[in-house]
């Protein structure tokens, strides 16, 4: 099987082309330290992208941040801006429905294939009983709603697809280090695991879905 990881110098980006690889599988990655890729630039990811020639069983996107440009989550409603909303949902949101748009080519019609993109339960509106952190929240909502949106147009065309949302749990890198203390955290190669379990053992009836680390769905 072949497999793409668009964020592979990320921890759990990393943690995932290493376990793929020491399954003798093979693995293609683009990250912006290596390779230049920004997903917030669509000319970035049409031009990474249009050098690949595929087809891949797996594209996965593990791109994303919790604070970008100095802004941490927001405790209260008086501390959002539009500078981070915008940030958020660049990076979270639209990054990844750009790689989606420009794979889709890269993705096998005739065969089982999976595109998955790392989300996270607090974009869970049904899940949200604490509040806070709107601009992250919100574009892991937002993100949610464009794979669900994209996995049914995508059914059309590629039948034996699963296109789907994944949360990873709280995984200790350095995305996560300034808020391990407030949750259990696994370590980068448990959640690799984890998620190609859950991925592996999706199939087509399950598209359009968001699920844990253990294979559970989580409320939209």
């Amino acid at each position: 099987m072949s497999t793409l990881i668009i964020g592979a110098s990320g921890g759990i980006g990393a943690a995932l082309a290493a376990a793929l690889r020491a399954r003798d599988e093979a693995v293609t990655t683009l990250s912006r330290s290596a390779d230049g890729l920004d997903v917030t630039d669509e000319g970035s990811v049409e031009a990474a992208l249009g050098r690949l020639d595929g087809p891949y069983d797996r594209i996965l996107v593990t791109t994303g941040a919790l604070e970008i440009g100095g802004a941490t989550p927001e405790k209260a409603l008086r501390q959002v801006t539009p500078e981070a909303l915008r940030a958020q949902f660049d990076l979270n949101a639209m990054g990844p429905i750009l790689v989606l748009k420009h794979a889709l080519r890269l993705m096998p019609r005739d065969r089982r294939c999976a595109f998955a993109a790392l989300s996270a339960r607090v974009g869970s509106i049904g899940d949200n009983g604490y509040g806070g952190w709107y601009a992250y929240r919100t574009a892991k909502a937002a993100l949610n709603q464009l794979i669900h949106t994209a996995a049914i147009e995508i059914a059309r065309t590629h039948p034996q697809a699963v296109v789907v949302a994944l949360h990873p749990g709280t995984v200790a890198t350095r995305f996560t280090e300034k808020y391990l203390g407030r949750h259990p955290a696994i370590a980068p190669e448990e959640a690799a695991a984890n998620l190609l379990g859950v991925l592996d053992g999706l199939g087509p009836a399950e598209t359009g879905g968001f699920f844990d680390g253990q294979g559970k769905r989580v409320p939209w």
